[in-house]
C-alpha cells in the first residue's frame, strides 16, 4: 500500500516551515515546494523530505507536483495572486486541496467556479484553513448549532504582537485598500463599497470590551452563511492590533518573535429567543493555523464525507476538531 504524500507550496515561508515541522514531528510522508530551489534544498536537507521546485506560474510544473500527492496544503499569499493555479492543479489532478488564505474574493472564487470540478474530480478543497477565516468559521458553526432564528452571527479577533511576514503584509494591504468588499446582511450578499467603522465586541475577562475595526475583511463572511441561517455575518478585529508599531515592518522578524502573539478569537450568534458565543485563546496565531491546515489534510486523507469546495464547518465535525487542536496546544477553548 502506497503511503499517502502531503505537498506543502510555499514551505519555506514562516506558514509553511510550521506546517512541514508538524508534519515531520508525525512522521508523515511530505515533498516541499515552491519557487526558490535553494530556499527548498536547504529546508529538504534540514527536515530530510524531498522537494519539488515549481512556480506559480508554470502550470505544467505545478500539475506535476499535485499529480504525486494526495493532499496539497497551500501556504503562500497572497492568495488572489497564487490560489487559481494551485487550485487549478489541484481539481485537475485529483489531488485534495486546502489553503490559508484570509481573501473573501478568492474564498468566493473557489465556490462558484471550483465546486462543480472538484466534485467531479472527487475530491474536497477547503480554502481558509487557518488562523483568521478557519477558526472563526469552526467556532460559528459551534455556536449556532441547534439555535434558531439568528439574525446575527459575529466572529471577533482580538489580537496582539501581530508580525507579519512579507505575504501577511501584501495580503493586508490589498485587503484594506478594496473598496468591492463582500458583506452579508439582510440574508443576502452585496458586494461593494462599505465605509469602515468602530463598534465595541465583549470579549469575556480578562480582556473586556474592546474597540473594534468592522468589517473586518476575512473569509469567513462567505463561508459562515452556507451553514449557518443568519440574517446578518459579520467579523470584527481588534482597532488596537493595528496600532502597534512593528506591525508593518516585521516581515524580518524571528520566529520566536512571531510566536509571541496573544489572540482570543470569539463567536456570537443572536436569536429572537437567545444567544449563544464561544471563544478561544492562545499564543502564536501563526502555529494555530498551521495545525489547523495539518489536521485538515490528515482527515482528507481519509475518505472525506463530502466532496467539492467546502467551508472548514462544512468539511470537518467542527467540535471534533477544536478540541483535537486545543489538545495539540494550539489554544485553549473558554
Amino acid at each position: 500500500m502506497t503511503t499517502p504524500l502531503i505537498a506543502v507550496y510555499g514551505a519555506y515561508g514562516h506558514t509553511g516551515r510550521l506546517v512541514a515541522a508538524e508534519l515531520r514531528s508525525r512522521n508523515q510522508n511530505a515533498v516541499l515546494a515552491g519557487r526558490d530551489a535553494e530556499a527548498l534544498r536547504r529546508m529538504g536537507a534540514e527536515l530530510g523530505y524531498p522537494v519539488f521546485p515549481a512556480a506559480v506560474d508554470d502550470p505544467a510544473a505545478l500539475r506535476d507536483l499535485a499529480q504525486q500527492a494526495d493532499v496539497l496544503i497551500h501556504c503562500a499569499g497572497p492568495f488572489s495572486v497564487t490560489g487559481g493555479p494551485l487550485a487549478t492543479a489541484a481539481v485537475e489532478t485529483g489531488c485534495h486541496y486546502v489553503d490559508h488564505a484570509v481573501e473573501s474574493h478568492h474564498v468566493r472564487h473557489l465556490f462558484e467556479e471550483y465546486d462543480g470540478p472538484a466534485q467531479e474530480a472527487g475530491i474536497a478543497m477547503v480554502p481558509g484553513m487557518s488562523f483568521y477565516g478557519g477558526l472563526g468559521d469552526l467556532l460559528a458553526a459551534t455556536v449556532s448549532e441547534g439555535l434558531h432564528g439568528i439574525e446575527r452571527l459575529t466572529t471577533a479577533y482580538a489580537v496582539n504582537g501581530w508580525r507579519m511576514t512579507t505575504g501577511a503584509k501584501a495580503t493586508a494591504a490589498q485587503l484594506f485598500a478594496e473598496t468591492e468588499r463582500i458583506t452579508f446582511t439582510d440574508g443576502e450578499f452585496h458586494i461593494g463599497y462599505v465605509e469602515p467603522r468602530n463598534v465595541v465586541y465583549p470579549f469575556p475577562p480578562p480582556i473586556g470590551p474592546r474597540t473594534m475595526i468592522a468589517p473586518f475583511p476575512s473569509c469567513e463572511i462567505v463561508m459562515i452563511p452556507r451553514h449557518v441561517p443568519a440574517r446578518t455575518v459579520e467579523a470584527l478585529l481588534t482597532a488596537e492590533t493595528f496600532t502597534e508599531e512593528q506591525v508593518f515592518v516585521s516581515e524580518h522578524v524571528g520566529p520566536d518573535e512571531r510566536a509571541r502573539s496573544r489572540f482570543t478569537v470569539a463567536a456570537q450568534a443572536i436569536a429572537a429567543h437567545g444567544s449563544r458565543a464561544a471563544h478561544l485563546t492562545g499564543t502564536d496565531l501563526w502555529r494555530a493555523g498551521a495545525l489547523a491546515s495539518v489536521e485538515g489534510a490528515l482527515r482528507l486523507l481519509e475518505v472525506p464525507a463530502k466532496t467539492g469546495v467546502l467551508s472548514p464547518a462544512e468539511a470537518f465535525a467542527p467540535e471534533p476538531l477544536l478540541r483535537t487542536l486545543e489538545r495539540l496546544g494550539a489554544f485553549t477553548i473558554g
